[in-house]
């Protein structure tokens, strides 16, 4: 009874935030009734805002994959001149206020942008388009991949990509066969949280990108209107966005967990 009652005392100091972070969503999930999610389901909005989402996000991702692996890797094994600033670099979008990274985009690939001027003369136009989806969400969640990344990396010991190369492997034959299967776990995590936060970015989207149905409206957008229009449509889309994230959590930590087993 004492170890019981014990064990109960520890738990109360940490309930009143647990109940604070508990609450909201409880009440977004009873307030969507079920008869209200299939009526919302059946709104063409609503499946164009989804579909959008899931295309841009997972381009964003493997966007992420591709070009923050290298990254990854050489933060975690290479001479980075200047590394504390080059490490503060890619935090930053991750922590800068989501509309002043979307001003930053529109400054730089808008029409009269550092970058997109030069592009507005081979007539490619990236703001306000699905491509600007894509760049705004890689931009914000880029991060979250590539300091996964590196963590990973760096928990490879050296010794045995040191022994591969002295068996004859290439430098790429001990990053592919050695390196990444040894971090596979980190790098499966970090490109599951890049994809959920690139799933629900709103902020850096709605200013480089715009709200327009069909091209740039992702789920977070079109919730958003839907506070003003229906509100239904803005309930189906939270409990849609808040199932694709818990599910998202819980695979990495089942994969984490497994692996620590």
């Amino acid at each position: 009874m004492k170890k019981a009652s014990a064990r109960g005392a520890r738990w109360w100091p940490g309930l009143p935030l647990l109940a604070f972070l508990a609450l909201p969503l409880a009440a977004l999930l009873l307030r969507a009734s079920p008869e209200g999610l299939l009526t919302s389901l059946r709104e063409s909005s609503v499946w164009q805002a989804i579909a959008l989402s899931l295309s841009t996000s997972l381009m964003a991702t493997a966007l992420a994959v591709i070009l923050g692996t290298p990254l990854g890797y050489l933060l975690a094994r290479g001479r980075v001149p200047f590394r504390r600033a080059v490490d503060t670099l890619i935090d930053l979008p991750a922590v800068m206020p989501p509309s002043v990274a979307g001003l930053a985009l529109l400054m730089a690939f808008g029409r009269r942008g550092l970058a997109g001027s030069y592009l507005n003369l081979w007539g490619i136009d990236i703001a306000f388009t699905s491509l600007a989806v894509v760049l705004a969400q890689l931009f914000i969640a880029a991060p979250l991949y590539v300091k996964s990344a590196a963590l990973g990396f760096e928990g490879v010991e050296r010794e045995l990509e040191q022994a591969a190369a002295l068996d004859g492997a290439s430098p790429w034959q001990a990053f592919r066969f050695v390196t990444v299967p040894l971090a596979w776990t980190a790098l499966l995590g970090g490109a599951v949280m890049t994809w959920a936060r690139a799933l629900g970015e709103f902020g850096a989207t709605i200013i480089f990108a715009g709200n327009f149905p069909g091209r740039t409206q992702t789920m977070p957008l079109a919730i958003y209107i839907g506070l003003e229009l229906d509100l239904n449509v803005a309930l189906t889309l939270s409990v849609i966005l808040i199932g694709l994230s818990f599910l998202s959590l819980l695979l990495v930590k089942g994969v984490l967990h497994r692996e620590w087993r």
